[in-house]
């Protein structure tokens, strides 16, 4: 009975040890994407103050359609780590090529659709003034949609087969050509003409196409892979395979799509309070944003560890594996909530020497320190389920949680009722909190059986 549980204990240990190997790299991934948008932010704003209101406005229009492309493209990694634990070498190749091809077909009617969103921003009643030069953003930014989603495609096929190092470093890289593009294509340097907001959608798009080619080569020549016979023949595409990834990644993308537009509409619905409640929420769900990044990261090495104990068939394994990919992205969430409980002006501090916007600020920050343990349960209880190829489910949960809670409540108590930012983040306490209990359930229901069998 001893040696049985020090067994268990050194199981526990590696495995916590390897959701960690694998999560790290895509968190520091994350950061070094919302990174970019800082940097974005920053170059626009020390143009103008009409070239930082036209890639704020031409971002917030474009996001969403890439999270629903990201989404629906994330399907290759629960389905690629089944095939892994399968050993099924010959699928994994084929589903590499099949996700490029889907790649292909979701960015046309994207760089179309974004090239022509200016009825869009006058239905958002954008300042006239802003809508020409927020298009042109978008104009530039549709030449590396392309890219973009091939680079998607790639990473989250490596994620499957826990390869999360290269999206790390390509993403560092991606950094890097982003300061410098802007500061070519926006301020005008090297002989290029000053280009403004413009210019910032074209070093995005230069940034999509570097981290794409990159991910290629790396895809094309990494050793381990020619077992899998990626690139060996030119393949067209096959719509079982395309049917298994857009059955697995639709509900994944409208999911994604949801949660985001849940938060984005929290903010627009902050600039019907006041500027200093608009101000104070972006402090706190700027600092919110940043930790959550540590749960989303180590969700992507659940459902990896996950769908490979699926592909092996040990439904036991695959239960504890996401357990403790669970507690480990809880367990970070107890520690940011209790920072975020503990120490709010000096985080409020960071952002502002405001006080008005400091105090707004810091009575969120006691909210978010309550959402964060339901933020960690839902995204990696989420990613759990996504090992296990189930999302059809989880995204009917997300629509019931976010859209028909956490929206409304947040808009009753804050708006209708009086309470202010506090009321709107209700709404999203009670959102989240609902989509945490209910993927947590659904994944112990999914698979106890394998529990009971082994017991």
């Amino acid at each position: 009975m001893l040696s049985y549980l020090k067994t268990e204990k050194y199981n526990l240990r590696r495995e916590a040890g390897l959701t960690l190997k694998i999560g790290l790299p895509v968190i520091i991934a994350q950061l070094l994407q919302m990174s970019m948008n800082f940097v974005d932010t920053v170059m626009a704003g020390n143009l103008s103050a009409q070239d930082l209101a036209a890639v704020a406005v031409g971002g917030a229009v474009f996001m969403p359609f890439m999270m629903l492309a990201a989404g629906i493209l994330m399907a290759v990694t629960p389905v690629v780590a089944q095939l892994v634990g399968a050993r099924n070498f010959r699928d994994i190749g084929i589903n590499a090529r099949q996700v490029l091809w889907l790649s292909l077909f979701l960015s046309i009617p994207i760089f179309f659709l974004i090239r022509n969103l200016e009825f869009v921003m006058h239905f958002l009643d954008v300042t006239p003034a802003i809508i020409p030069v927020a298009q042109g953003y978008l104009n530039a930014i549709s030449w590396g949609v392309f890219a973009v989603c091939g680079y998607m495609a790639l990473r989250f096929f490596n994620e499957g087969l826990s390869a999360t190092r290269p999206g790390m470093y390509f993403a560092l890289l991606g950094v890097f050509v982003n300061v410098i593009g802007n500061y070519v294509f926006m301020y005008g340097k090297l002989g290029f003409p000053e280009l403004g907001a413009r210019g910032c959608g074209y070093a995005s798009s230069v940034v999509g196409f570097v981290m794409f080619l990159g991910m290629l080569t790396f895809t094309m020549n990494y050793k381990p892979y020619e077992r899998f016979d990626i690139f060996s023949s030119f393949r067209m595409p096959d719509w079982p395979y395309l049917k298994e990834l857009l059955r697995v990644g639709v509900p994944i993308g409208l999911s994604s799509t949801m949660e985001v537009s849940m938060f984005a509409l929290v903010s627009l619905l902050m600039g019907s309070l006041s500027t200093i409640a608009v101000a104070g929420h972006q402090v706190a769900i700027n600092f919110a944003a940043m930790t959550f990044m540590v749960p989303f990261g180590l969700s992507t090495a659940i459902t990896t560890r996950v769908g490979n104990a699926i592909g092996k068939g040990t439904m036991y394994e695959a239960r504890r594996r996401g357990y403790i990919g669970i507690f480990l992205a809880t367990f970070f969430m107890c520690i940011t909530a209790a920072l975020m409980y503990l120490f709010p002006d000096l985080i409020a501090g960071m952002y502002t020497q405001d006080a008005a916007v400091r105090e707004v600020a810091v009575r969120l920050l006691y909210m978010a320190a309550i959402f964060q343990i339901s933020d960690g349960l839902q995204v990696s209880g989420y990613g759990a389920l996504r090992g296990l190829k189930d999302t059809k489910i989880p995204m009917f949960v997300n629509f019931v949680a976010y859209w028909l809670v956490g929206l409304p409540l947040g808009y009753y108590l804050g708006i209708i009722r009086g309470v202010g930012p506090q009321g709107l983040w209700m709404g999203l306490i009670a959102g989240l909190t609902i989509a945490a209990v209910l993927h947590n359930l659904r994944f112990y229901k999914l698979t106890r059986r394998g529990y009971e069998n082994k017991n």
